[in-house]
Parts: structure tokens; sequence; C-alpha cells
């Protein structure tokens, strides 16, 4: 089976690394790609915004299943494009990728189909936003109602910074505070058939102890220990089946990955936002203790052939994630710089911990990575248990030099020890 990944980060790189260890695969191609993904798959250099484009390589690549692995490609139509070159895709059509595009169509569907999440107010002028503020109190949770790429939200219990950023958003949706920890569930569906994957846990916030400001992930661990063994059933029921069986009720079936974050309130899980393919960092931990191959079932998924496809079988290893970032992430990153001992993991920490590509890139003589973006490498391991998966991890990282980089210390450190 050929298979043409599209996109170019460390969501992408796992799925890459996933694939190529998958038997099936014959082929394995991805663009644009990175420095990183260029070690297991064939580059190309097709914008990933470009259905059209992105169709006619698949085309000529004879590619069997093309998977799209970033969000504002899908939001834009690429699938569509790709299918309606009558090439298998995983990932949903426009119309379906709004749950991710639009928090307001989000919250639409979710109410039409029963699904528990937080109170919430769509709004779109000063006087909208003033009155949701005071409606729901501190802490304020302020969101940008499009792609954000992971920092359109604010949490803050300053009420003049919740305003600022709803003011610069335009459309946003203010709702209420969720307590509680946060969990990650992605699924695969076909627009009719769920089929959940393992929960993770994520880390959004830049600094330790869960300080600083919003990021896209600076690192994510599964399994949850401290986690009900109830709770994917229960998500199955009260929000994943429903909300696809809504979408395909509207005409528009979700078939690709829906991802649901979540909080573990006292009141019972809530939905905090939905997204429409692979989480980052997520992806990272779930996709180390998959044994299932994974070819095969994001086909089935994109063929409608879901319902047969057999139970998933999961590795009994944990698994964490730690993101190196640049320097003044989330801010304006600074980039260009090079990046070394890349070479000393392999050489020490594998199999059991590897690294993954983000934002990096050869330089010109194609001798040295480089960084060149803000989440420049996700070092993952794997280990018996979260400790030594945990060690494993930090232990990588440890020999990589970037200067300036950034890091968190805590990634699954209380998960780990409790």
């Amino acid at each position: 089976m050929k298979v043409l990944v599209i996109g170019g980060g460390a969501r992408e790189h796992a799925l890459c690394r996933s694939l190529s260890l998958d038997p099936d695969v014959t082929a394995l191609h991805c663009a644009p790609g990175n420095a990183g993904i260029a070690e297991v798959a064939r580059l190309h250099p097709v914008d990933a915004m470009d259905g059209a484009a992105v169709a006619r390589l698949a085309t000529e690549l004879e590619a069997r299943l093309v998977v799209v692995g970033p969000e504002a490609p899908l939001v834009a139509g690429v699938a569509d494009a790709v299918r309606d070159a009558g090439i298998a895709c995983f990932g949903p059509s426009a119309e379906a990728a709004r749950l991710e595009g639009s928090k307001a169509f989000a919250k639409d569907v979710m109410a039409a189909a029963s699904v528990p999440t937080g109170r919430s107010y769509v709004c779109t002028t000063p006087e909208e936003i003033d009155k949701a503020l005071d409606a729901f109190g501190a802490p304020f949770v302020v969101k940008d109602d499009g792609l954000a790429a992971g920092k359109g939200v604010v949490v803050t219990d300053d009420i003049a910074a919740a305003r600022e950023h709803a003011l610069a958003c335009g459309r946003v949706v203010v709702e209420e505070f969720l307590d509680g920890p946060e969990v990650s569930l992605f699924a695969v569906t076909d627009g009719e058939t769920v089929l959940p994957l393992r929960p993770a846990q994520d880390f959004k916030r830049a600094l330790d102890g869960d300080e600083g400001p919003n990021t896209g992930g600076m690192g994510a661990y599964s399994p949850l220990p401290w986690a009900d063994p109830k709770l994917v059933d229960e998500v199955m029921e009260t929000v994943l089946q429903p909300t696809v069986d809504e979408l395909r009720r509207r005409g528009t079936p979700f078939a690709g990955l829906l991802y649901a974050g979540l909080a573990i309130t006292s009141r019972g899980v809530r939905v905090i936002e939905f997204n429409a393919r692979f989480g980052d960092p997520e992806t990272q931990v779930v996709l180390a203790r998959l044994r299932t191959p994974l070819a095969g079932v994001l086909l089935a998924a994109a063929e409608g052939r879901l319902a047969d496809q057999p139970s998933l079988v999961w590795r009994d290893d944990a698994a964490v994630t730690v993101v190196v970032a640049s320097h003044n992430y989330p801010g304006t990153p600074r980039t260009g710089d090079p990046i070394e001992g890349l070479a000393d993991v392999v050489a020490q920490d594998a199999p059991h911990a590897y690294v993954l590509h983000a934002g990096t890139r050869l330089a010109d003589d194609g001798s040295t990575v480089l960084s060149a973006g803000g989440r420049v490498l996700s070092v993952t391991a794997t280990g018996r248990d979260l400790g030594q998966a945990r060690e494993r991890a930090y232990a990588a990282v440890d020999r990589i030099r970037l200067d300036g980089s950034q890091h968190r210390t805590d990634i699954a450190r209380d998960a780990a020890e409790a």
C-alpha cells in the first residue's frame, strides 16, 4: 500500500514512524515533511493548503491512502479534493471539520446531541463580551471562535486580559471555567462506527506547575493510572458516538480522527473542545503504545469499513513525550539555531526513546539540522511504567543541545509518583 501523509510537524512524524513500521505499507510519502520525516518517508514540496496540488500529487504517486494531519488543510477542504480525485483519504470534510474550525459550531452540535459541556456565550460585540465575562466571573475562559494553532484560548483571573483577548479575536466563545483534570481521547470513525483509542493527558502551559501562557502542548503521557477504568466507555456513550451521530444526521458525516478534549469535573465529564485530527503531543504517546498496524485502521475508516476492523491491540508499556521548544516560545520564537546530539539519542537511547521532529529543517548544505519553529522536537520514550518512561525521556532530552531551548521538567511527574 502506498501512503501519502500531509503535514510537517511532530504529529506527522509520529504518524509516518508508525506507518513505516506497518508491513502493509510498501511506499511512504510526506508533503511537505521535515528533516526527521525525511528519514522514513520520501518528501515532496507541496503546499499542504492546496487541495488540487495535494490531489494531483496523490494521483501521480498512485497512493492508496492519503492522511491529512493538520487542522488548517482539513478546514480548507483538502480531504474533499483528494476524495473527489477518487483516492481514499483519512480526514473529515471541510463541513465536518468545522467541529474544530468553529467553537460556536461545536457548541451547537453538542447542544443538539446532548453532549455535556460548559455553559457558554458566543460574542461578537464589546457589549456582549462584557455581559458574558460578568455572568461567569473569574477564572475567565475566552476562546477565539476560529483556528488559532492551539494559542487562541486565554484562561485568566484578570478581566482586563480576558477582555483584551476577546476584542482582538473578533468572534469569541466565552464559557464557564471547568474544574478538574483534563484528558484527551482520540477516536477513529468512518462517520458511523466509532473506535476509541487510549486516553492521554497533555500539558498546555509553557512552564512547570502549569504556569505561563498557553501553548500548542509541551508534553504528554499515557496511560492515566488515576483515571476511572470506565472513562472510555462513558465518553463513547455520552460524547463521541452522539457527536458522530449528530453530524451524520445533519448530512455532514465525520470520517477521520475525532479528538475530544475533556475535563473530569466535580459534576462529571465535560467537553472542553473538539479537534478534527490527531492532537500534538498526545499522538506521540498514544501511537507509541499501539501494537495494531496503523495503515489498515486508517484505510478502513476512509473506506467506510470500520465495523469490520478487529479490536485494537495495545502494548502494556507507558509512554511519555517531552517537547523541546525554541527560545521565546510561545512568543516569536528564535529559529535557525543548530541542533546537536540527535545521533547520541539514536546511539544511546533507542529503541526505548526517540526524537520526533516538528519545527526543523536541514541547513542548505544538508549537514546540520536547524530549528525552524516554536516547538522544535518531541522526545518520546516508553517504559514498563510512567516512572521509567519519564526517566528515559528526560535522559534523551539531556543529550540534545539547542541554544536557548526550553522544556518543562514536570511532564508526567505527579502521575508517576502517585
